[in-house]
């Protein structure tokens, strides 16, 4: 099995030509985030992930967590190496400096998360929910629960978690039965079960702050009454220290297919003490839209994990294509190394490609979120915002389906052995397969895209974002890569034709669903290839060869079955509910 190495020069080059981050250190806010301040940062964050926390991936996985006595036990180093990234300051790289942490862009934020999420991605979740804790208080919490929660959350030596899910609604937030009761002290106390809870309790971190929704007694029923609540697992004392503990447990562990090593926790609040500690976060009835603001954090992070553990699949087949020998290449007087196969050749190409184009893809979201909160003009700022909510369902969805379709074809390079655990080639796979189901299900991001996205402002702003991505065409045109200019003309053409169709379906809702998951894909591969456009033009600029050779081959050879889709997304619902359920 091999190790991993951060990929800081495609990183590097994807921070520059697709990021924007030399325009965003001219903003004032991250006047400090100078490229080679960044440059260096990253050097540093490789090596710290290489030497402790990439060899914990093989280990946890086999290891897992476990439920002792009550109190979870992560697997062996990764308390030790957790703190070592308090220590070292690594979980406030995109915080706020205003409670500790570096300010750095967003974009910086992604590159580093990438870099962390590749070597161990099983261990990056504990990071990954803090983070959308952080958010959550950041835009919703009063100034009280800002300054008791935010410092040490932003360093890690208190993490978060998302109590979101119960048993019987799933991913039907509004059909909750968590309650809350309104105490005489202005605090709540809440008594139900929530499932699904990644890093509901472990030994890393001092205490494990729950973001919780419920419904206090009274509220409408559905999403409108639910609110949030803050259940920290230790109620914080006077010194804003780890005080009493709460009235909240672990029931079990779930046995899953990947990331064994983060804990998922089922978690029991208010059964020995009637109800546990909550304070309202944000206002009565206001739930929703603080999840909101921890998923679309959270979904972004998902959708870096699927690139991550592509890059980390593709990195450990091209290994071991280089080292297998098996069969003679063309013109070859001897066993060859099976990456001399022009098949191999193939698959390996599609794997590094497609990873670079959801780099590209992922980079330029957090940009747009960069420049939502902080360009110049207002009409500025709302396009970049805008750009953000139409990407967020996209990349969600296109990263993580292909980071599992890339790790599928890391086991096919490998042969047999892929298909045996000990090469760690499967473990990529299982690990993945996550990705397209938590924080919303890929379905559901489908969904948010053609029946939110798509008709903002109605339609106008979606039709002239894809207008937007046809500027590289003319560019391509004038380096002389007319085929992969024709590619992209084409593919933007059916994408603008299947926005079209999808908007005219105004009044049938079942016939925008019914295309909603082929649409989600055709955009993300769409606005894949016009990244890789822009890298295209920007690698023939600077002789970068590398750079030239995968974005051609996105563009000619992986960008055409776009189109391919189209029939799929104009079909309509007849034929999915021709079969009666029981027929099915």
């Amino acid at each position: 099995m091999s190790g991993y190495a951060a990929p800081l020069e495609d990183i590097r080059f994807a921070l520059e030509h697709i990021g924007g981050l030399g325009d965003l250190a001219a903003l004032e806010p991250f006047k400090h985030a100078e490229p080679d301040l960044v440059s260096a940062v990253l050097d540093e964050g490789a090596r710290f992930v290489q030497d402790l926390i990439a060899p914990l991936n093989r280990s946890g996985d086999v290891e897992g967590s476990t439920l002792v006595d009550g109190q979870v036990h992560t697997p062996s180093g990764f308390k030790e190496a957790y703190k070592a990234y308090v220590n070292a300051g690594w979980g406030g790289i995109d915080a706020p400096a205003e409670w500790g942490g570096h300010g750095m862009p967003r974009v910086v934020g992604v590159a580093f998360e990438e870099i962390f999420t590749s070597a161990n991605l099983a261990f990056s979740n504990c990071p990954l929910l803090t983070a959308g804790g952080v958010n959550a208080l950041t835009a919703h919490g009063t100034t009280e629960q800002q300054d008791r929660y935010l410092p040490k959350l932003i360093t890690g030596e208190w993490s978060a978690a998302m109590n979101l899910t119960e048993p019987h609604a799933g991913s039907d937030v509004g059909a909750l039965s968590m309650r809350a009761v309104p105490a005489n002290d202005g605090t709540y106390r809440l008594t139900g079960t929530k499932i699904f809870i990644t890093y509901g309790d472990h030994d890393m971190a001092a205490n494990v702050v729950h973001l919780v929704l419920a419904r206090v007694t009274g509220s409408p029923s559905g999403t409108r009454g639910i609110s949030m609540f803050v259940v920290p697992k230790y109620l914080p004392d006077d010194n804003d220290e780890p005080g009493v503990a709460n009235d909240v447990k672990v029931v079990s562990l779930e046995h899953k297919l990947g990331i064994k090593a983060s804990p998922t926790c089922v978690m029991a609040f208010g059964e020995d003490s009637g109800g546990a500690v909550g304070f309202l976060l944000g206002g009565l009835n206001q739930g929703m839209r603080n999840m909101f603001t921890m998923m679309n954090t959270a979904r972004i992070s998902v959708a870096i994990q699927g690139m991550a553990v592509a890059e980390r699949a593709y990195q450990q087949a091209a290994a071991f294509a280089r080292e297998r020998r098996q069969g003679r290449a063309v013109g070859a007087a001897e066993t060859s190394p099976i990456v001399d196969h022009p098949d191999v050749r193939r698959m390996l190409l599609t794997m590094r490609s497609n990873t670079e184009a959801m780099r590209a893809l992922l980079y330029r979201a957090a940009m747009h979120q960069d420049l939502a909160e902080h360009a110049g003009a207002d009409r500025e700022r709302r396009w970049h915002s805008n750009c953000l909510a139409l990407l967020t369902p996209v990349v969600k969805t296109w990263c993580t389906d292909l980071g599992v379709e890339v790790a599928s074809v890391g086991i096919q390079v490998h042969g047999g052995m892929g298909y045996i655990e000990e090469t760690g080639a499967a473990q990529h796979w299982r690990d993945a397969r996550i990705t397209p189901i938590y924080e919303g299900t890929n379905g559901i991001q489908s969904i948010d895209l053609v029946m939110r996205k798509v008709p903002i402002d109605g339609g106008r702003f979606v039709t002239g974002y894809i207008e937007s991505l046809r500027s590289p065409v003319a560019h391509l045109r004038e380096i002389g890569w007319e085929r992969a200019a024709d590619s992209l003309s084409e593919a933007l053409r059916a994408l603008s034709d299947a926005t079209s169709y999808l908007l005219s379906e105004a009044d049938d809702p079942n016939q925008r669903l019914a295309g909603a998951s082929p649409y989600c894909t055709m955009f993300g591969i769409v606005a894949g290839g016009a990244m890789m456009a822009e890298a295209a033009v920007a690698a023939h600029r600077t002789y970068e060869s590398s750079k030239q050779v995968t974005s051609r081959f996105y563009l000619e050879q992986i960008l055409p079955t776009a189109g391919g889709l189209l029939p799929a997304i104009k079909a309509g619902a007849a034929d999915l509910f021709a079969l009666d359920a029981a027929s099915l």
